[in-house]
């Protein structure tokens, strides 16, 4: 015996005609991908040391952070190519080095930044020091986009053995689209890309798949199910059907990512933000870019069967006469 659930997000039902705005969704979503593209390039994406290659040091000082001590010191040490960054607490700062061109090179950089803030920040205590040289980041940020390109070719494989091709187009465009996105809500935010957001996009792509495959499942099953419905009526009643679903494991899903986002600090915040992004662009996608493109794909292919059958044209009898005797 099943037991009817208290609160549903959207009533039981539901007949909205999603599909009518599907040139809005598409239009919209074309607009923000080039934006996010052009924003690749222009500002681009603030690198992270995994990628762009240096030396990062967390240093604590005794009371709230001095920035102008702490850059005197350094500049006094003549230690070049200095950043400084405030991080999490108001007594925890980053220094940024560039890229040394050897390990010896990074390791005198680190010990003459830690010599200049002993003598010139009293009370400043080294919390950690990462260093990657610029080929070792070169190597990690060629991994990244292998492992996006490996996965994108994997989802397309799976959803094409488990749907039709149609349906694998339409989830492997609607996923780019998706990343587009992610990586111009980076650009745009100024949110540190490193290994930490190659792992967040990779979840948004693990999310966003799984959505549009309770869609697309559904679609299928109603395909068998009405024979000779059009298939733009189809595919709204599919999502009509699944939207309570839908909405409700993204609303979970988020509402699990918005503590971390708030108060995760600054090593999860990132990627916590990156995630509700993706939540919030995944589902809107599977409704308004995924099922759209399914529509102008198979239209004239996944209802062939259901195509209704001409009537062939009735010829009038020919008065026939009996012969004469």
């Amino acid at each position: 015996m099943f037991i009817k659930p208290r609160f549903r997000l959207v009533p039981d039902g539901t007949r909205i005609k999603f599909m009518r705005g599907r040139y809005l969704g598409l239009i919209v979503s074309a607009i923000l991908s080039t934006a996010s593209v052009i924003m690749f390039f222009y500002p681009g994406l603030n690198l992270g040391i995994d990628f762009s290659g240096g030396v990062v040091m967390q240093v604590r000082t005794d009371g709230p952070a001095d920035f102008a001590q702490i850059h005197a010191a350094l500049a006094a040490a003549h230690v070049p190519d200095q950043g400084l960054q405030r991080f999490g607490d108001a007594s925890d700062v980053l220094i940024r080095l560039g890229a040394q061109p050897t390990e010896a090179a990074t390791q005198a950089a680190v010990a003459q930044v830690r010599t200049a803030l002993e003598q010139g920040v009293p009370g400043v205590k080294i919390q950690r020091t990462d260093a990657v040289g610029a080929s070792v980041s070169a190597e990690l940020f060629r991994n990244g986009l292998l492992a996006l390109g490996i996965s994108l070719v994997m989802i397309l494989i799976y959803i094409w053995f488990r749907f039709e091709w149609q349906f694998a187009v339409g989830a492997v465009v609607t996923l780019i689209l998706d990343i587009t996105k992610a990586i111009g809500f980076l650009a745009l935010t100024r949110i540190e890309f490193d290994l930490v957001m190659v792992a967040a996009i990779l979840t948004i792509l693990g999310y966003s798949t799984n959505d549009k495959v309770v869609v697309y499942d559904r679609v299928r099953e109603n395909l068998r199910k009405y024979k000779s419905m059009p298939l733009r009526e189809l595919i709204d009643l599919s999502i009509n059907e699944t939207l309570n679903r839908t909405l409700g494991t993204s609303m979970t899903v988020f509402l699990a990512s918005l503590p971390l986002a708030l108060f995760g600090g600054e090593s999860i915040s990132g990627f916590a933000w990156v995630m509700l992004f993706g939540i919030v662009v995944g589902t809107s996608s599977s409704i308004f870019i995924a099922a759209p493109i399914l529509l102008f794909l198979g239209e004239h292919r996944l209802r062939r069967d259901a195509a209704p059958a001409v009537p062939a044209k009735s010829t009038p009898a020919k008065a026939t006469t009996a012969p004469r005797t």
